[in-house]
């Protein structure tokens, strides 16, 4: 039996709103500040400041014992990536950044990656190839449609650019807590997962690889997972609120 979504009420849903546009706003401005040159704990401090500047709280740090202010996660490492001193940021770099806020009693919980410079075949495929999956998902997070379909139009473009697709990890619902029901794999034949309804939020996030589907995770921290292969990821997360109409996603930047 398939586990049903969280549906949000009326006041829930109006702070979900604001947490997310609030995390959206918060995203674009670590991804300004985000410079070659700077270690990724440096990148981690001002995006705590960031944060803390809206008057909310990190939704990642200590959670779990997680110890970041925000996910940092560079070329092979595909998500969890922990500021680090010691690793300096190169301009042929991409750089996931995941970024979550408490605040007002609701979260919000989005992710872009990064390049600083042009990238090259390879990894434009797998930058646009993620972006794009992200939409496809969103397109189909519609009342009446199911988890499935989401990860169908996910794993549709995902195939189409030759990347491969994380299993191990996946998108989620979100809102008043970081992590609610139901996953939201980015890979079909699992089954038909919830029915989308009305007040229903998800947190959609392809993790795409451009070599193998396989990760690790790193031995020393607990947190940081890589490709098997050292081939570059992907990352891209947007929060969507199910309506009686169109998709309203939430953490979408005010400016194009």
């Amino acid at each position: 039996m398939a586990v049903r979504g969280v549906i949000h009420t009326a006041d829930e849903i109006n702070r979900i709103r604001r947490a997310a546009a609030v995390t959206a706003e918060v995203r674009e401005q670590i991804a300004a500040l985000a410079k070659p040159g700077m270690t990724t704990f440096d990148l981690d401090q001002l995006a705590g400041e960031c944060i803390r500047a809206t008057g909310g709280k990190s939704a990642f740090l200590g959670y779990c014992g997680y110890p970041g202010n925000i996910c940092i996660s560079v070329n092979e490492e595909v998500v969890h990536g922990i500021g680090s001193p010691d690793r300096i940021i190169l301009e042929s770099d991409i750089v996931s950044i995941d970024v979550g806020v408490c605040i007002d009693g609701a979260i919000g919980d989005t992710a872009r990656t990064l390049y600083f410079q042009e990238p090259s075949a390879d990894i434009k495929r797998l930058l646009e190839g993620t972006h794009e999956s992200l939409l496809a998902g969103l397109a189909q997070a519609r009342k009446g449609n199911y988890i499935c379909d989401i990860s169908k139009a996910v794993e549709t473009v995902a195939l189409r650019h030759r990347l491969g697709v994380v299993r191990e990890y996946v998108g989620h619902g979100c809102g008043i807590k970081l992590h609610e029901p139901p996953e939201v794999p980015n890979y079909s034949g699992w089954g038909k997962g919830a029915k989308l309804e009305p007040g229903m939020v998800l947190c959609i996030e392809p993790m795409l690889n451009l070599g193998t589907a396989k990760v690790t995770t790193d031995r020393h921290d607990g947190w940081t997972v890589r490709t098997r292969d050292g081939k570059p990821s992907a990352h891209f997360e947007h929060m969507v609120l199910i309506t009686e109409n169109e998709p309203e996603i939430l953490t979408w930047p005010k400016m194009m």
